[in-house]
This record gives structure tokens, C-alpha cells and sequence, in this order.
């Protein structure tokens, strides 16, 4: 089964679910630029809630299929493994310093898919400060791709609330960054850039009545 094909299956059937159960809130920073979500290349960079993050994006961008980085942990369940892959999840082992998930994230990126990436890298455990210091990954593939960062902001308790979902414009690292003489210094300073752009999201939404 494809990638695409399995994604919009599984969107179409669980929509009524979705519904009654997520009560997705959207907004965008700017509405005129909703258009240019519908097509292109981009990696979308959300904070990290809960488990459920993913399934709220892939309804929030439902005419986008989604190839999302995720922990391997997820992809050592026999079910919810093959699952994942089925809908093109990025594995990310990351206790085995390994590159191949930037690598199959940047051909992606490369052949016009949406990579998605929660750049936490895990959930906040008790009394830690939201959201936790970014991982550079998405500043990387930015920078080596230059294709656009959309940050997401993701705000409510699944199940017991409405979540709200902010879209933001869409930020060119190549072109906010200043080129340094060392390389992971302007990753550095982009990856900066994305964290506060989410955290500025964040704070637009807990704004609004």
C-alpha cells in the first residue's frame, strides 16, 4: 500500500472520529498564505504535547501527506510499528548517533514531500519548562535544503478540551541567519529562531478569548 494512498485512508475514515474526539482548532498568522501549504516542499516544526501531536497535524494539514520523524521506540511495536511505516514515518534512533534519518528527511524534502518534526525530541516530563531546547535537526535540513520552515504551535488537553492548532508564516533560515565562519553557529542561531517563533505562536493562542 503507498504512502499517499494508506495516509488519505486512514484520513478519510477517521475524520468523523477525529471530530468528536480532537475538536481541532486551527488558526494561521496569516490566512492569505493558507494557499501555499497546499503544495511545495516544506518541513513543518511543531512543539511536543503528546502522543497524539501527530494525528492532530495530519488532520490540520489534511490535504498534505505528512513523513513525520519519530522515536524508535514507537517502531519497536510489532502493530504500531508497521503501521507507522505504512504511512511514511521517519524512524529517528536517538541513542545511535546515526544520520540516516536527516539523510532520507533531506531526499524527501528534495523529491516535494512535507517533513514533519518535533524538534523537543521527546516529551516534557513533570515541572520541566515547555517547550524543552530544541535539537538542531530541523535548522540543519533547512539550511542544507533551503526549503521553507512552517512552525506549529499545538495548545490543549486531547480528549478533555478543544486543541488548538496555530500555522505560522513560513521562515527561510538561509535568509534570517547570518553565515558564520563556523558552520554550527548559524545552526545554532536558526534553530534559536524556530524555538521562539513557536513559543511567540504559543503566546498568540493563550491571547485569544
Amino acid at each position: 500500500m503507498g504512502v499517499k494512498f494508506a495516509n488519505w485512508f486512514v484520513k478519510i475514515t477517521a475524520w468523523p472520529v477525529q471530530k468528536i474526539l480532537l475538536r481541532l482548532r486551527i488558526s494561521y498568522e496569516n490566512p492569505e498564505l493558507k494557499r501555499i501549504y497546499t503544495h511545495g516542499p516544506f518541513i513543518l516544526v511543531c512543539n511536543h504535547n503528546s502522543v497524539y501531536d501527530y494525528a492532530a497535524l495530519m488532520f490540520a494539514f489534511f490535504r498534505r501527506t505528512l513523513r513525520v520523524q519519530m522515536a524508535e521506540v514507537l517502531f519497536q511495536k510489532p502493530v504500531l510499528g508497521r503501521f507507522l511505516r505504512m504511512l511514511g514515518g521517519i524512524r529517528v534512533d536517538r541513542n545511535a548517533h546515526s544520520f540516516s534519518c536527516i539523510h532520507e528527511s533531506q531526499h524527501l524534502l528534495e523529491n516535494g514531500w512535507v517533513v514533519g518534526i518535533f524538534p523537543e525530541g521527546r516529551l516534557a516530563l513533570p515541572g520541566e519548562t515547555k517547550p524543552l531546547a530544541f535539537q538542531p535537526g530541523a535548522a540543519l535540513l533547512a539550511l542544507e535544503t533551503g526549503v521553507p520552515v512552517i512552525p506549529v504551535a499545538v495548545s490543549g488537553v486531547y480528549f478533555r478540551e478543544s486543541i488548538h492548532i496555530r500555522i505560522g508564516a513560513p521562515l527561510y533560515l538561509r535568509q534570517l541567519t547570518t553565515e558564520q565562519d563556523e558552520p554550527g553557529k548559524t545552526v545554532n542561531e536558526a534553530t534559536r529562531l524556530l524555538r521562539e517563533k513557536v513559543i511567540a505562536l504559543r503566546e498568540e493562542m493563550d491571547r485569544e478569548p
